[in-house]
């Protein structure tokens, strides 16, 4: 093992004991020093990681900056026990994000997406596609979070989900309605009939009793939207929008209703997983309808809300 490889190794440990995961950027450093031995140096430059992060050739800046800024924070830590590391100059890349505009589903479409995925083959596929995305979308769970769930994080009795990593490693407890909780217990029933010996202890299986994939939940999304007609050259459904709908239709909910949005938001924020309020405010903006009726809240006179 080379002594960068030993350096990535101590980088790694000492920022995980933090609570990061760091799963992409540990791959993206092993590639690195891949890189860095094949052209023979035993430290970083600045040069060679700024070559580096612009791989592969075909990708957006936005996707090279990811990279380098990886790349950066591994040279600050570097550069204590290895006063030769370099460290690259900030803004190499334009790092701008582009946010997509969320696809808002209607009920109507959640519902003929949850009929199109129940008549997925074989039968334990439809029935796990159709129930997961019923929960994301009763729920507003991450895709990822759902996937991730053990029968353990499931409390049915208590009508109580679990999630012990969500986002920054941060765990989040999410009440169910009475209605989604009856939902998840039928499917409990039929996935313990089609697969009573399954080989994972995730709730979600997939047709041959294994966990799901977020990439094969992604791509069995756009089959259905495609074949539901709601997938075009410029609309694209994600499951992901299936959480922004959620969030989308109750803050919708609440301004028809008079409740103030800012008493309120808190708790949409606690219950989405979101770091601050900033992120759920996001949404209000986002949306023409919402910004219609927040527009249309504040030009009230004062006494009429």
């Amino acid at each position: 093992m080379s002594g960068l490889q030993t350096h990535v190794d101590d980088y790694l440990l000492a920022r995980r004991a933090l609570g990061y995961r760091l799963e992409r950027q540990e791959q993206w450093l092993r590639q690195l020093v891949e890189y860095l031995h094949e052209a023979g140096s035993v430290t970083l430059t600045s040069e060679l990681m700024i070559s580096w992060a612009q791989l592969p050739a075909t990708a957006q800046p936005r996707h090279w900056a990811q990279r380098l800024g990886c790349a950066r924070k591994f040279a600050r830590y570097l550069q204590a026990v290895d006063p030769s590391a370099q460290i690259p100059p900030s803004g190499v890349f334009p790092a701008g994000r582009h946010r997509p505009m969320p696809f808002v589903w209607s009920a109507e479409q959640i519902q003929l997406l949850l009929t199109a995925a129940r008549q997925l083959r074989p039968p334990l596929r439809g029935l796990t596609h159709e129930a997961l995305f019923g929960l994301l979308a009763v729920s507003g769970m991450r895709l990822g979070e759902a996937v991730g769930l053990l029968c353990d994080d499931v409390d049915l009795d208590a009508g109580v989900i679990t999630i012990r990593h969500a986002k920054f490693d941060r765990p989040r407890l999410v009440p169910l309605h009475q209605t989604t909780t009856s939902a998840l217990h039928r499917y409990r029933l039929q996935r313990d009939h089609c697969y009573p010996a399954p080989r994972t202890a995730n709730f979600f299986l997939s047709s041959v009793g294994t966990s799901l994939t977020r990439s094969g939940v992604d791509a069995t999304l756009r089959q259905l939207t495609t074949n539901l007609g709601l997938r075009t050259e410029t609309v694209h459904p994600r499951a992901h929008d299936l959480r922004h709908s959620f969030a989308v239709h109750t803050l919708i909910r609440w301004m028809q209703e008079g409740i103030g949005v800012d008493e309120r938001i808190g708790v949409l924020s606690t219950y989405l997983g979101h770091v601050n309020p900033a992120g759920t405010y996001w949404y209000l903006t986002a949306v023409p309808e919402l910004l219609e009726l927040a527009a249309g809240r504040l030009q009230l006179p004062a006494g009429v809300r």
